[in-house]
């Protein structure tokens, strides 16, 4: 019997069991939607930490002072330390140590706090920032909207973030205009563009302007962050762990006693994708047990159609119809309704998956944005996997009927 034979009679036996197969189908297409809704989830969930990590620089090392056992295992080096230390304890010293290390081009000592700003009639606390102008600007990621940034000879100017000039007071802050940063005016010489990171909210200094500024700053002589920009990001890991071997040596810490904490991008994208990942997978998993229903939904109408299509089976065998051709046509029909709650499943999973950052992202508020990612190897992948999960369920019944003797068949009521 030609394949083609076999698909046409598998197709009548769907065709003429829609009640019986409709309910199997809707077991298949639940399972195949809640996967492809919850994988796109996880895909986009990833995608989002990649691309905010990216936003960083994926060249940028970060020296922190505080070091505890949760910072050492996401994206810190050197081990887990016992308790946490904090305080201002990175220096001038520290930063002449990094700089030493192969393959570091620029070093940015930072002193950061916030402050009132006043402008016009209004007053807010903003983040302030102040940076070496040379490594800040060959370390900035976020480009330049209007004016330009901040040099070495620079007093009393800033670089103000897009949110900063355009949305935190009423009306907008201009080019060259005086604004006041705890009492001091400073006039603004550049605006950065929009760019989704903390950029955006944040005024920029030079470092002598910040620690003459910011009431936070105690100590003239101590740096709230070091930023490391390296020469290959595909290094960054490599020199992050140099780093951190050498600042051991000059700060005559061990890993228990450690004060500090080398973060590297690359290795907190790595973590988190990993437990993104894992955590996709697991829901994933539970989704999938909604499959196995479905499976068993199958098993039990192949075994019902086999029962209803007794006779026509031995008359099948009568006229010449060998045990494979039986066993293809049922094998044929399961795929059959794997393929068609697959497809429903699939098209009803992309819905989910295009509704989802609509709905859930009211809820979850401002800055709370739900990001899906739908790649076509996981819609091909799904229906794959239902039409596969169709055949294995029914193999045992088609088995079955083609191994009906033809008179017991032609027999039977």
């Amino acid at each position: 019997m030609r394949i083609q034979k076999s698909f046409q009679l598998a197709l009548n036996i769907l065709i003429h069991s829609r009640l019986r197969s409709w309910l199997t189908i809707i077991g298949i297409v639940i399972g195949v939607a809640a996967i492809v809704a919850i994988v796109s989830i996880g895909e986009g969930a990833q995608a989002n930490v990649n691309s905010r990590l990216g936003g960083l620089g994926a060249d940028i090392i970060t020296v922190s002072p505080g070091f505890s056992r949760a910072s050492g295992e996401f994206g810190g080096f050197g081990g887990g330390g016992g308790g946490a230390t904090t305080g201002k304890n990175l220096t001038s010293l520290d930063i002449q140590i990094i700089k030493s290390v192969p393959g570091v081009l620029y070093v940015d000592g930072i002193v950061s706090g916030r402050a009132d700003v006043s402008y016009l009639t209004e007053t807010a606390s903003i983040s302030v920032e102040g940076v070496d102008p040379f490594a800040w600007t060959n370390m900035l990621t976020t480009n330049l909207a209007s004016g330009r940034l901040l040099q070495p000879s620079d007093a009393n100017d800033i670089v103000i973030g897009y949110n900063v000039a355009n949305t935190v007071f009423k009306e907008p802050i201009p080019l060259n205009r005086l604004i006041s940063v705890q009492g001091k005016p400073f006039r603004v010489i550049g605006i950065l563009a929009s760019s989704g990171t903390r950029d955006d909210s944040t005024i920029f200094m030079t470092v002598a302007d910040a620690r003459n500024t910011l009431t936070t700053v105690t100590d003239k002589q101590r740096f709230d962050s070091i930023s490391v920009k390296v020469a290959d990001a595909n290094q960054a890991t490599d020199i992050a762990n140099a780093i951190d071997a050498k600042l051991m040596i000059s700060r005559h810490v061990t890993n228990k006693t450690k004060d500090y904490t080398v973060t590297s991008p690359q290795a907190t994208q790595a973590r988190i994708a990993s437990i993104t990942s894992t955590f996709t997978l697991f829901l994933a998993a539970i989704a999938a047990a909604s499959l196995l229903v479905g499976a068993v939904g199958v098993a039990n109408t192949m075994f019902t159609s086999v029962l209803e299509k007794t006779r026509e089976i031995g008359i099948l065998k009568a006229i010449g119809a060998k045990n494979s051709d039986i066993m293809a046509i049922f094998l044929l029909n399961s795929a059959l309704v794997g393929f068609v709650g697959g497809l429903i499943g699939v098209i009803l999973g992309a819905g989910l998956s295009y509704l989802l950052p609509n709905v859930l992202g009211l809820r979850l508020g401002p800055g709370g944005h739900l990001t899906t990612v739908l790649p076509m190897s996981l819609l091909l992948e799904t229906l794959a996997l239902s039409v596969i999960i169709g055949m294995v369920a029914g193999a045992i019944p088609a088995y079955r009927a083609s191994k009906l003797k033809p008179v017991d068949a032609l027999r039977y009521e």
